[in-house]
C-alpha cells in the first residue's frame, strides 16, 4: 500500500510538473506576426496590441521609421545630424502610440575595454532616449540596455566594421 501511494505521489509530482508548450502573447508573439529586418539589421516583431495602422506605419519602408539604427563618430554619443529627423519620426511615433514600446540598444565598435565600450553604448542609447523623451514619448515607453563591443553587426578589424558596429538600435 505504500508503494502504490509512493508511486501515485510521485506520479502526481511528474504530472504537475510536466508542461506544454504555452503560446507566447502580447508583443512577445507578435499576436500571429513576424519577425521582420530593416535594412539596418534591426528587428522588428510583431503586432501585439497595436493597431494595424500603426502597424503599416511601422512596417513602410518609404517612412523613416523603417530606419530603426542610429550610427556615432567614434567614441562619442552625440546624435549625428542626419539621424535627428529618424529619432523625431520615431518619437512622434511612440507619442501618437502610447501603448507601444521599444528597446534602445546601444552598441560600440571593438576599440576600448570591455567596460568602456559597455558604458558608451548606454551613454548611446540615453541619448537617444533623452532626444525622443523631449520629442513626446514617455520614458515608460522605453528600456535601454547597452551590449558594448558584445554584438557587433559587422565582423572586422578595420574602419569600416566599426563604423557599423557603433550604433544604437531601436527594437520595437
Amino acid at each position: 500500500m505504500k508503494k502504490l501511494l509512493l508511486i501515485l505521489a510521485i506520479s502526481g509530482f511528474l504530472a504537475a510538473c510536466s508542461s506544454t508548450p504555452k503560446k507566447e502573447s502580447g508583443a512577445a508573439a507578435g499576436e500571429g506576426g513576424t519577425a521582420t529586418t530593416s535594412q539596418q539589421g534591426a528587428q522588428s516583431y510583431g503586432t501585439g496590441t497595436r493597431s494595424t495602422s500603426a502597424m503599416e506605419e511601422l512596417n513602410d519602408p518609404q517612412s523613416p521609421l523603417a530606419i530603426r539604427v542610429i550610427y556615432f563618430e567614434y567614441d562619442s554619443s552625440e546624435i549625428r545630424p542626419e539621424f535627428q529627423q529618424v529619432i523625431e519620426a520615431h518619437a512622434n511615433f511612440l507619442a501618437a502610440n502610447p501603448s507601444v514600446t521599444v528597446s534602445i540598444e546601444g552598441h560600440a565598435d571593438e576599440r576600448g575595454s570591455r567596460e568602456y565600450n559597455l558604458a558608451l553604448g548606454e551613454r548611446r542609447a540615453q541619448a537617444v532616449k533623452r532626444q525622443m523623451q523631449l520629442l513626446g514619448a514617455t520614458a515608460s515607453q522605453m528600456h535601454t540596455v547597452s551590449y558594448g563591443e558584445e554584438r557587433p553587426a559587422v565582423e572586422g578589424h578595420d574602419e569600416k566594421a566599426w563604423s557599423q558596429n557603433r550604433r544604437v538600435e531601436l527594437i520595437y
